[in-house]
Order: structure tokens, then C-alpha cells, then sequence
């Protein structure tokens, strides 16, 4: 799939502003037929790999999530994504730099052994890898619930207030929970998947999962993410911006490049590089502008590193790319 028009992007921005809506109501909002939408979904999924995406709130669940970074050989770097990639708690992992460097992040439960096992023990051990730095994820300034504005900048405001989802009555029901955790898996996996699947998945019924589901809905406890190609939006470079500011200016600096449109995600974070984005630009002269004008006209950022993406091995709820397999490494 090479390209997009106008209607597929309007499907994206709906799904985006509410990803379980039905094809019905996204069609009378877009002025075309049940069967268009239908048709053109299922062409986006199957040629631009559009996925809707279940997540929890990281400030509403009893998880954390690390961002890890990891150094590795040539010939291990692909090895490691993929076996990275083929595990429920990482997603967001990314092939960086030259092609020995790998981004990610690992969602663990708190307090866990095995989340000290996966960090401490079983990465570092991995035959190929150099080094390990992992970070907690302390504050998301944009990403998780908020879109990448190029992906949704084709609703006007009044088509996207029709279709957000309508929570009927008190906010009721308890907060997310370990009981949910089933629950929320199969929405990572689909976000649009139908209540009798997720009764399978949950062995729950279909009822009490409709009314789970719209509780955590109502609470905000849950939201829903579109995935799909960015270069069909106009996006051939892609790049990891890791920056120190001062503590006292985080949340300044944090909250002004949450309204840079070139920027997918800004997460505050432990370490040296505290402040963590990625940009998304339509060529490497659109990244140089971005860098030496808006970028580089913000006070408190005292350092700058920038790592290209190379690509996207996982993105949120599944594997985006099958990376051929390099000579297998030595064992150490």
C-alpha cells in the first residue's frame, strides 16, 4: 500500500477520537456507507497494518514501565529485538542508531521478581549484548491517550465531538486491577475485538464484560491507540531525542514540546537523559530544522542526543516487522 486519500485518513482520526466506535458511526460522520468504512478498514489492515490498540493509564494501574536501553553487537542486535519482541511485557521496540542499539519499553507489575529478572539478570546475560541502561517512566507529557497530531488532523471539531464515546450515568465500578489483567491483554492484542471474544479470552461472560469495559471506559482507566504505517502520513525519518533538563524546569520544557506536532511522545524519566522524544519528520532536512530552530530556541535543555530509528521491530500490542535473521552470535 503506497498511499492513502483523504477518507482513509478520516477513518484513522475516528478511530483514533474513539477506537471502538462502529463502522456505522463513523460512516454517517464521514457521509459514506457501513460498507465503505467496512471495506476500507480491512484494506488498511491488511496493507498498511492499522491495529487498535487496548492500553491502561500508567498513573492508573499497578504497573511500571521501564525504558530500556540496550547496546549489542551487529550480529546479535536482531536476534535480541526479536526475542524481545515475542514477549507480553515489552513493546515500543525499536532498531536504532547503526543497527546496534535497541530501544524498549517493559511494563512490569510492582512489586515483581520477575520483572528484576527480565532487567537484571536475563538481558545483560544475553549473549551480544554490550550495555544496559534502564529508566523508569515517571510522566508521560504526550503519547499514551493523545495521538500523533499527523495522524489525526483531518475531522473538524465537530465530527470528532459526534463520535466520542458517550459514558451514560455516575462513574461507577472500581479501579483497574489484576482482576483486569486478562481483560486488558486482549484488548492490547485488539482493541476492537468483539464482546464474545473477549468473554473467551476472559472467562467472563459477554455482559459482564460489556459492563467492565464500560466502566473502566467511564473511569478513563483504559484508552485506545491506532497503529499504522507513518509513512503513509508523510514520515521517512524517525528519531529518539534524549535530553537532560534541570528537575525545576521539567515540566515546563515537558509541557511546550507536548505541542510540537513533530513529536510522536514525551516522557519524563530517571536518569541523565530525563526528558525522552520522538520526532517524526518527512525528511532528514525537516529533522535539521526541527533540531536547530524550534528545538534549539527552548531554554533548560543542557544536552541533546539523537538516535535515528531505523525501524520498528513491536510496536504497542503486536510484532510490526519480522527482521531477517543475522549470523547467529557466539556464545559468550
Amino acid at each position: 500500500m503506497t498511499t492513502i486519500d483523504e477518507l482513509d485518513r478520516g477513518i484513522v482520526h475516528a478511530l483514533h477520537v474513539d477506537g471502538r466506535a462502529p463502522f456505522s458511526r463513523i460512516a454517517k460522520v464521514l457521509g459514506v456507507s457501513n460498507q465503505t468504512v467496512a471495506r476500507r478498514y480491512r484494506r488498511l489492515r491488511t496493507d498498511a497494518g492499522l491495529r487498535v490498540v487496548g492500553s491502561s493509564h500508567l498513573e492508573h494501574d499497578n504497573h511500571t514501565r521501564w525504558l530500556v536501553r540496550l547496546g549489542a553487537t551487529t550480529a546479535a542486535a536482531r536476534t535480541v529485538a526479536q526475542s524481545l519482541a515475542r514477549r507480553s511485557d515489552t513493546s515500543w521496540i525499536k532498531l536504532l542508531s547503526g543497527g546496534t542499539e535497541i530501544l524498549l519499553i517493559v511494563r512490569t507489575a510492582r512489586p515483581t521478581d520477575e520483572a528484576q529478572s527480565l532487567l537484571l539478570q536475563q538481558i545483560p546475560r544475553a549473549a551480544g549484548v554490550t550495555t544496559v541502561s534502564a529508566h523508569y517512566v515517571l510522566h508521560t507529557y504526550l503519547g499514551g491517550p493523545t495521538p500523533w497530531r499527523g495522524q489525526a488532523a483531518t475531522l473538524t471539531d465537530h465530527q470528532q465531538r459526534q463520535l466520542e464515546p458517550a459514558h451514560a450515568g455516575p462513574v461507577s465500578g472500581h479501579a483497574v486491577s489484576a482482576a483486569d489483567d486478562a481483560l486488558l491483554a486482549a484488548l492490547q492484542a485488539d482493541g476492537r475485538a468483539g464482546l464474545p471474544q473477549l468473554a473467551a479470552a476472559t472467562g467472563w461472560s459477554a455482559a459482564t464484560v460489556g459492563r467492565r469495559l464500560a466502566e473502566l471506559r467511564a473511569r478513563e482507566e483504559v484508552f485506545f491507540d491506532v497503529k499504522i504505517d507513518e509513512a503513509l502520513f508523510g514520515v521517512t525519518v524517525q528519531a529518539l531525542l534524549w535530553m537532560s533538563v534541570p528537575p525545576g524546569l521539567l515540566d515546563r520544557v515537558g509541557a511546550e514540546l507536548a505541542r510540537h506536532p513533530e513529536l510522536a511522545f514525551v516522557l519524563a524519566t530517571t536518569g541523565p537523559s530525563n526528558l525522552v522524544a520522538q520526532a517524526m519528520c518527512p525528511d532528514p532536512d525537516a529533522l535539521h530544522r526541527y533540531l536547530t530552530t524550534r528545538l534549539g530556541g527552548i531554554d533548560g535543555i543542557t544536552a541533546l542526543e539523537v538516535t535515528p530509528v531505523l525501524v520498528t521491530v513491536k510496536a504497542a500490542g503486536h510484532i510490526s516487522i519480522e527482521l531477517p535473521r543475522g549470523p547467529r552470535p557466539k556464545a559468550e
